[in-house]
């Protein structure tokens, strides 16, 4: 089980739900470069999925959509699934940070962050899936230590499946 008030020692992180549905949706409307590269748009209805969504036979239990916290502004947010796809691994589903706070090493630092804790939890290695057609994604997400591993396609969409090994 995660804590997740352990993921950050520099931010505050909670779980969120539907009372937060539209702090949410205007941190994601924000970002258009990943919606674009997605074609789609963020919504009520599709923030209110991903909160409960896991992947095939997850119990739910093992889903933690949390947020990112610095004073009262949520900067962050992320879908993390505890034991995917196997016991000793970890899954982000979904990472993004407010648009402002982009390009200063904020992400990155919520990454390290996470990484470390799942590391220090038993964890052997973290995995995600990139937008194949989105460079500024794979980009961040190298830069951060995941290395592709393979191509997938999940319902016409090409992603690149990408971990971190923990050593």
């Amino acid at each position: 089980m995660i804590d997740v008030s352990k993921l950050s020692e520099h931010y505050a992180v909670r779980p969120l739900g539907n009372s937060d549905v539209n702090e949410i949706l205007g941190l994601c409307r924000e970002n258009t470069q990943f919606y674009r590269y997605s074609e789609t748009e963020p919504t009520r209805e599709q923030i209110v999925s991903d909160m409960r969504v896991t992947p095939p036979g997850v119990d739910a239990s093992r889903k933690y959509y949390v947020g990112f916290y610095q004073n009262a502004e949520l900067i962050a947010v992320m879908d993390l699934i505890d034991g995917y796809p196997a016991p000793e691994t970890a899954y982000i589903g979904f990472f993004m940070m407010r648009l402002r706070l982009q390009g200063q090493q904020i992400g990155s630092a919520i990454i390290g962050e996470v990484k470390d804790y799942l590391k220090a939890v038993g964890k052997k290695a973290v995995r995600l899936a990139i937008n194949k057609g989105n460079p500024q994604a794979t980009h961040f997400w190298q830069k951060n230590g995941f290395a592709v591993i393979r191509e997938v396609d999940r319902n016409g969409w090409p992603l690149l499946e990408a971990e971190c090994a923990f050593q």
